[in-house]
């Protein structure tokens, strides 16, 4: 791998490389990486921050919403000052004051069919903070035919559920696991409404995991989809299957049977 760790790299990042997983070879990774977070909101937050913080070379954010006084209580990327602004706006001054060394890249937009497409292919992984289902099945079209890896994550009122979708190895895709978004976007944070502190634990959740995809530590989220219910304080976990009819990685999920 073709890059080095200034001096001031080495020691802004000094705990990642003392650990023997990460090193110096997993933060070249991280540096050489390039992310597209989906949303500068509840998740979108702390998986910015936290990759930002990490040394992920190039992060994209995406989100044409701009800051209410109603988003602080969970957004925690933007600040009071920044009501009225753009979020990829606050966002994207917040994160180069945290971190110099990395590219933040600004996109006020929504992905929809016609975009979509283009912002995935320009990033290695993508990481889906959006709140409702009609763009979620957009991110992951669009992630399934590029062939890049989806971290998603969502929550409601008490708990969240976070999985990697790379469905070109054979795994399933975020369709399969929610193939009709039926009544579910009625039941959105804005109708039922959210505790705070339970966006940063899925979007710092998530955020790990794409650290782990990109060095290649750890175990995946793939094929497993992690629930956490807050007032229990619980986690548990389910095996997801690929669906062959899925219409959108159905066709990946034969290729990979047929090349097994």
């Amino acid at each position: 791998m073709d890059i080095d760790l200034s001096e001031d790299e080495i020691q802004r990042y000094s705990r990642h490389i003392l650990l023997g997983e990460v090193g110096g070879t997993g933060q070249m990774a991280l540096k050489g990486a390039s992310v597209l977070v989906v949303g500068a909101g509840g998740l979108g937050s702390p998986v910015a921050l936290y990759l930002a913080a990490a040394g992920v070379g190039r992060i994209g954010l995406v989100d044409d919403d701009v800051v209410e006084l109603s988003n602080l209580q969970r957004q925690v990327v933007h600040a009071t000052a920044s009501v009225g602004q753009k979020k990829v706006a606050s966002a994207q001054a917040r994160l180069a004051a945290l971190n110099p060394e990395i590219v933040v890249e600004a996109w006020d937009t929504r992905l929809d069919d016609s975009t979509a497409p283009d912002l995935v292919a320009r990033y290695d992984l993508v990481c889906d903070g959006s709140d409702n289902f009609t763009t979620r099945y957009v991110v992951n079209a669009a992630c399934a035919r590029a062939a890049r890896p989806l971290v998603s994550a969502a929550v409601q009122r008490f708990g969240g559920q976070l999985s990697t979708f790379r469905p070109w190895l054979g795994g399933p895709c975020y369709h399969c696991l929610y193939p009709d978004q039926g009544e579910i976007d009625a039941q959105s944070c804005g109708n039922t409404g959210v505790l705070g502190a339970v966006t940063g634990v899925m979007g710092t959740l998530q955020a790990t995991e794409a650290i782990k995809e990109i060095t290649g530590i750890g175990r995946s989220m793939q094929g497993r989809l992690l629930m956490w219910d807050a007032l229990q304080m619980r986690f548990s976990e389910i095996a997801l299957a690929r669906d062959p009819s899925c219409p959108v990685c159905g066709s990946l999920a034969r290729e990979c049977d047929d090349a097994g």
